[in-house]
């Protein structure tokens, strides 16, 4: 085999892609398994895990161990501050899984995913948010992240526990009247919100069950529910400041650059949010191009892999054939 081997991994919230693959544009493995995130995970089992999960994508391509991977480039959610990044560089780097290392935030495959121009910004919305930007001199944006330490707002998690904070007031009458407070009782067949949230506490109901009232806020609003309609208003408002600030900081907001959407509160298009959004994003940078992610963003992991074993973009053929793959 004379093309060089890399091996890439998405690493979100609650799960890591991993894809081994080539230089000449082959993908020759794609493994899945559970998150990554030093967030989410002791730093050392976040290490542990990802070295397992290079090993078994290594088994499916059927690499025996005297082969070398020439590149590892891993994005993963929880590489957020710079000392955390340079954290992961370290440390990734010290169990030897390639010859060179790249570790870094999972928003820059997002954005690599969806476009290849050197002026971007991306924001991912699905159980968390954050958003990133880059720009061809190299510059780059960002948040810390940090939930509501860092001043965020927004999410699929954060919607869904919205939700039911507000079913609840509504039906004890410490808040408003919302239609929110049927449709809570109703997805999960209890008699009241209350019996909602006490199967939630006493555990009759499992913990991951609670995103699912994230659908349920955007079907309210859809249904003219005023309380609901303000909270998607406020998370349209959300993503459009996260991509204001990464684009003033890298002076692109008057130039053309690409905007990229991920994530998947993002991805479903929820007519409220997705229609107010590129109405909003096209008054905020009329220049702007807007794209909703299509490719799952372990394509942008593998060709920023690519681009590293290429010295800079890599061929648009090879591009091609791993969007493809």
């Amino acid at each position: 085999m004379t093309a060089r081997l890399y091996a890439a991994a998405d690493g979100g919230n609650s799960k890591t892609d991993v894809v081994i693959g080539d230089s000449d544009g082959r993908v020759l493995a794609r493994v899945t398994g559970p998150t990554i995130s030093p967030h989410n995970l002791p730093f050392d089992a976040a290490l542990q895990r990802l070295a397992a999960l290079v090993t078994q994508a290594r088994h499916a391509a059927s690499l025996p161990p005297s082969i070398e991977l020439s590149q590892l480039s891993v994005y993963t959610a929880g590489a957020d501050l710079p000392v955390e990044v340079d954290r992961l560089n370290t440390e990734v780097s010290a169990l030897a899984l390639a010859a060179a290392t790249t570790i870094d935030n999972d928003l820059f495959a997002l954005l690599r995913a969806g476009s290849a121009t050197p002026d971007a910004v991306g924001v991912v919305c699905g159980a968390g948010i954050n958003a990133a930007g880059r720009r061809a001199d190299g510059a780059t944006s960002r948040f810390p992240a940090l939930g509501q330490l860092s001043g965020d707002w927004g999410g699929g998690q954060h919607l869904a526990a919205l939700a039911l904070y507000h079913a609840v007031r509504s039906e004890d009458g410490r808040g408003p009247a919302t239609a929110l407070q049927a449709a809570v009782r109703t997805h999960f067949g209890r008699p009241t919100v209350e019996a909602v949230t006490i199967a939630f506490h006493l555990g009759e109901l499992p913990p991951d069950r609670m995103d699912e009232l994230c659908e349920i806020m955007f079907t309210v609003a859809a249904a003219g529910d005023d309380l609901a309609t303000r909270v998607v208003r406020r998370l349209t408002g959300e993503i459009e400041a996260m991509v204001r600030v990464c684009a003033a900081r890298l002076d692109l907001l008057t130039s053309p650059y690409t905007i990229v959407l991920g994530g998947g509160v993002l991805t479903a298009r929820h007519p409220q949010l997705h229609d107010d959004l590129l109405a909003r994003l096209a008054r905020l940078s009329p220049r702007a191009t807007v794209t909703i992610l299509s490719a799952p963003p372990v394509v942008g992991a593998a060709l920023l892999a690519l681009d590293a074993l290429h010295g800079g973009l890599c061929p648009p053929d090879i591009e091609a054939a791993v969007r493809a793959a």
